[in-house]
C-alpha cells in the first residue's frame, strides 16, 4: 500500500481538468451520456431554455430532456394534456422555437430528447381544442376520428359519457345554438348532431352522440378509457396503424431532421400492445434514436428482453440507490413503532385493502366492462385476480401469480372462477389488452396514490418502483443490479428525483437517516396519529426551506386526499382539512448528528447514481440541494446555481453540502461527456476491516471507481473506520475530489473518506 501524497491540485481544479479526452477507449452505449429535465411551461418556454444552454453545456449533460411540447391544454403546466398532436405548442414558442433550441443546443454539442404521451389526450374545455374528438362528438361512431378512442357506444346506450358538468343538470341547464350549431351548458361547448338542430330539447339531447353529465357520473357510467382515474384525459388507440401515423407525425419529423435525437415514452403500460408499439416507433425512427420507456418494475421483475428500447426511465435505478442507504433493522423498528403509534395495518394488508377500494370505487366503470366481457360465472374471478396481481400489468404468456397470490385470490371467487380468468387472459388478446390495461391502472392508483399515502413507517421509501414493506436493500443486490445493468441495459435511464417524485432525493436523504435513528420520530402530537407521523417526516425532510409553512401545508393536504381515510378528493371533509396545516412541526431541522448522516446520504446517492451503469438523469435543478416535495411543488421554475459553478471553477472552495452536490455533480457528468470508457463493466469492491459494511464501492473496469459511505450515522456509533480499507483494481489511482492524492494497492478509509463521505477515483493512464 502506498501511502496518499499531495498535488497541487485543488477540488475545484477537478472540475476542469478532468474535461480532457484522453484515449479512444470503446463508447459504453450509443445515446446520451446523460440527460437533464426541464420542465417546460408557459412561465418557463422553448427560449427560457435556451437562455439556459450555455450552463447547462458547463455542467457537463449530454442532452436536454423537455417535458412535452405538443398543443396541449392552455395554461398546462406539464403538458401531458395533448390537444392536438400535429403542432409544437404555442405557448412554449411553437415550432420554430423548438427548433431554435436544438440549434442552439447543438451549437454547445447538446442534443435534445422529447417526452411523448403516445397513452392519452385531453378531454379540453373548450371540447373543440381536441379536433379529432370533436368530430367525433358530432359524427358519432361513423366518424373517421371514432377509430382513434377505445368507445364502449353499447355501454353507453350509443352515447359518448361525457363527465364534466360542475353538477347534475336540470331541465333547462343546455341551451342549444341552432345557427351555431352547439349545445351550450354555461361556458361548455358541445358540437351538435347533424340533422338534429330543429328538435325540441329533450328529443335534441337523446339525439346526440354523447351524454354530458356530472363528473360523478364517470365512476359507474364512464364508457371510454382514460389514464387512470382521470377523466378528462381520454385513451388513444395508437394500436393502430392509422392512428399511430397521425399522432406521431410531427415527432417522427423533428426526429427524421435531427432536432430531436432520443424519446422518453409516457406511461407505456397504459397501451394496448406495448411491445408491438415499440417496435412500429423503432422502425419510425430508426436505430440511431435512444428510447426509453416509463415502466414500474415491481422488485423482483425484469424489463422483456425483446422490447426494442434502450431500457427504462429509472425508477427501477432510485430504488435501489435509496434502498442500499437504508438501515434495514432501524426501518424494521420504525414500522414496529409506527404500527404501535398509529394502529396502522400492516403493507401488504394495506395495499390489498386499497387495491379493492380504487378498482370498486374509482375503477367501477372499467371493471364492470371486463365483467361483462367475462360473463356472470367469472366476474368474481376478475375482480380477485386484479387485486392479486403482484405486477403492474400482465404481458404475453403465462401470467406471472404464485400460488400465495393465486389462493388469495381462489378464496372469495372460486378457483374455478380465477382459472377462468386466467385462461381468458392467455387466449384473447382484446380480454387480455383491457384487463392489462385495467390493472396499470389499479396498480398506478391503489399504491402511488393511495396506499403510498396510507402505510408512512418511512416515507423515503414511498416512491414509484418502491417497497415500503422491504425498504431497505442489502450491498450484494445493489451490486447485482448494477452488474445485470451494465450487462443487459446499459443505456437504460436512472434517475433520482423526477417531475413525478413525492419527494426529491434531497428530501429522501435527510428522511431516510430516521431508519438510523428510529427514536427520534418520537411519538408526534395531534389527534390524528397518522397524520401526525406523516407531518413529522415531511417536516424533517424538507428542513428549513423558502415559503416552509405554505409548501408543508399544501403537501399535507395532498397526503390525506390520497390517503382517502378522513377526506378525499371527492369527498372532502372541510372541518378535519382546515386541521391539516396545524400538525406541521415547528422546528424542522434534524439534530447535527442527522444532519451529517442526511448529508452523506445525499452525496452518496449523487456518486452512486452518477457512476453507476445506466444513462443517470438530473432533475431541473436537483445538481445541487434541491428540496421538493410532491407536485406542483416539484414542477416550480427551475433555478440554476450557475453563479456557484461558476465560483467552483474559478477555484473557490464548495460552501456547504449544496455546493459539494454541485461540484460532484459536475465533475461526474463532465467525465461522462468527455471519457465515457471509462464508465463501462461494472466490478463490487468490498472493503477488508472492522467497518467494511459501512464502505460501499465499486469499479467501472474502464478506469473508475466510486467509493460511499453507507449508514454513517451507525458508523460514527460503532468507532468509526478504525483500520478499514478499500482494496483496489491494479494501477495508480487519483482521488479526483481530494486534492489529487494517489493510491495503489489499497486505500484506507479513514484516509480517502476524511473530507466527506464520498470518493471518485480515476486509473492514472487509463483510458476513456
Amino acid at each position: 500500500m502506498s501511502q496518499p501524497y499531495a498535488r497541487t491540485q485543488t477540488e475545484s481544479d477537478v472540475l476542469t481538468a478532468v474535461t480532457p479526452a484522453t484515449s479512444a477507449a470503446p463508447d459504453p452505449a450509443p445515446g446520451p451520456r446523460s440527460t437533464y429535465r426541464l420542465q417546460l411551461r408557459p412561465e418557463f418556454p422553448f427560449s427560457a431554455a435556451e437562455a439556459a444552454v450555455p450552463y447547462l453545456a458547463s455542467l457537463g449533460v449530454s442532452h436536454l430532456h423537455l417535458s412535452p411540447v405538443l398543443e396541449a391544454v392552455p395554461g398546462s403546466t406539464h403538458g401531458y394534456d395533448v390537444t392536438d398532436h400535429t403542432r409544437v405548442r404555442a405557448e412554449l414558442g411553437g415550432e420554430p422555437g423548438l427548433r431554435a433550441l436544438a440549434a442552439t443546443a447543438r451549437g454547445h454539442g447538446l442534443g435534445l430528447v422529447l417526452d411523448i404521451v403516445p397513452n392519452h389526450m385531453a378531454v379540453p374545455s373548450p371540447l373543440r381544442l381536441n379536433g379529432p374528438l370533436w368530430q367525433v362528438l358530432r359524427e358519432g361512431p361513423d366518424s373517421p376520428y371514432a377509430r382513434w378512442f377505445d368507445i364502449d357506444w353499447e355501454a353507453g346506450g350509443g352515447q359518448l359519457l361525457l363527465p364534466v358538468l360542475a353538477e347534475p343538470p336540470g331541465p333547462d341547464s343546455f341551451t342549444p345554438d341552432r345557427d351555431g350549431g352547439v349545445l351550450r351548458h354555461g361556458e361548455l361547448e358541445f358540437p351538435l348532431r347533424e340533422g338534429t338542430a330543429g328538435l325540441a330539447l329533450p328529443e335534441l339531447l337523446a339525439a346526440q352522440w354523447y351524454r354530458p353529465a356530472w363528473w360523478r357520473e364517470a365512476r359507474t357510467g364512464l364508457n371510454y378509457r382514460r389514464f387512470f382515474t382521470i377523466s378528462d384525459l381520454i385513451g388513444v388507440r395508437v394500436e393502430d396503424p392509422e392512428v399511430f401515423a397521425a399522432t406521431h407525425a410531427k415527432v417522427l419529423e423533428l426526429v427524421r431532421d435531427g432536432v430531436v435525437g432520443g424519446l422518453r415514452i409516457d406511461h407505456v403500460d397504459g397501451l394496448a400492445d406495448p411491445e408491438g408499439y415499440l417496435r412500429r416507433l423503432r422502425t419510425a425512427v430508426g436505430e440511431g434514436c435512444w428510447v426509453v420507456v416509463e415502466k414500474i418494475l415491481a422488485r423482483h421483475e425484469r424489463l422483456s428482453p425483446g422490447w426494442p428500447v434502450a431500457g427504462t426511465t429509472g425508477y427501477d435505478a432510485l430504488h435501489r440507490v435509496d434502498g442500499v442507504l437504508t438501515d434495514p433493522a432501524g426501518s424494521a423498528e420504525l414500522a414496529r413503532r409506527y404500527t404501535q403509534f398509529t394502529g396502522s395495518a400492516q403493507w401488504r394488508e394495506t395495499a390489498r385493502a386499497c387495491a379493492r377500494e380504487v378498482l370498486t370505487g374509482d375503477l367501477a366503470a372499467e371493471l364492470a366492462a371486463l365483467e361483462r366481457a367475462a360473463g356472470p360465472e367469472l366476474a368474481a374471478g376478475v375482480k380477485e385476480l386484479l387485486i392479486a396481481y403482484p405486477v403492474y400489468r400482465p404481458y404475453p404468456g403465462e401470467p406471472e401469480l404464485d400460488p400465495g397470490a393465486l389462493a388469495e385470490a381462489a378464496a372469495p371467487a372460486g378457483a374455478g372462477a380465477v382459472a377462468g380468468v386466467r385462461d381468458l387472459v392467455l387466449r384473447d388478446p382484446a380480454f387480455a389488452a383491457r384487463f392489462a390495461q385495467t390493472s396499470a391502472a389499479l396498480r398506478a392508483k391503489s399504491l402511488e396514490d393511495r396506499a403510498f399515502y396510507r402505510y408512512a413507517p418511512l416515507l423515503s421509501a414511498t416512491e414509484v418502483g418502491g417497497d415500503p414493506g422491504q425498504p431497505a436493500l442489502t450491498p450484494a443486490e445493489f451490486h447485482a443490479y448494477c452488474a445485470a445493468l451494465d450487462r443487459d441495459w446499459p443505456g437504460s435511464g436512472t434517475v433520482l428525483s423526477t417531475h413525478d417524485t413525492k419527494r426529491s432525493a434531497d428530501v429522501r436523504a435527510r428522511i431516510s437517516v430516521l431508519s438510523q435513528a428510529p427514536e427520534v420520530m418520537g411519538a408526534p402530537a395531534g389527534p390524528d396519529p397518522q397524520l401526525a407521523w406523516v407531518a413529522r417526516q415531511t417536516a424533517l425532510g424538507l428542513g428549513e426551506a423558502p415559503e416552509r409553512a405554505e409548501r408543508l401545508a399544501e403537501a399535507l393536504l395532498k397526503a390525506v386526499r390520497e390517503a382517502a381515510l378522513h377526506t378525499s378528493w371527492t369527498d372532502q371533509d372541510p372541518a378535519y382539512e382546515d386541521t391539516v396545516a396545524g400538525y406541521a412541526p415547528r422546528d424542522p431541522e434534524l439534530p447535527p448528528e442527522l444532519a451529517e448522516a442526511a448529508r452523506a446520504n445525499l452525496l452518496g446517492m449523487t456518486l452512486l447514481h452518477l457512476a453507476m451503469p445506466g444513462v443517470p438523469e438530473v432533475y431541473q435543478g436537483a445538481e445541487t440541494e434541491y428540496r421538493a416535495l410532491v407536485d406542483p411543488d416539484n414542477r416550480r421554475p427551475a433555478r440554476f446555481p450557475r453563479e456557484a459553478l461558476a465560483r467552483l471553477d474559478a477555484g473557490a472552495a464548495p460552501r456547504g453540502p449544496a455546493e459539494e452536490k454541485l461540484a460532484l455533480t459536475a465533475a461526474l457528468l463532465r467525465l461522462r461527456r468527455d471519457r465515457p470508457g471509462l464508465f463501462t463493466g461494472y466490478a463490487p469492491l468490498p472493503a477488508r476491516g472492522p467497518a467494511a459494511e459501512h464502505c460501499l464501492a465499486f469499479a467501472r473496469p474502464g478506469g473508475l471507481v466510486a467509493a460511499a459511505t453507507r449508514l454513517s450515522h451507525r458508523l460514527a456509533g460503532a468507532g468509526g473506520w478504525r483500520d478499514t480499507a478499500l482494496p483496489l483494481p491494479p494501477g495508480k489511482w487519483t482521488a479526483l475530489l481530494d486534492r489529487g492524492a494517489a493510491y495503489e494497492g489499497e486505500a484506507p478509509l479513514g484516509e480517502l473518506l476524511s473530507a466527506r463521505p464520498v470518493a471518485l477515483l480515476v486509473r492514472e493512464g487509463g483510458g476513456g
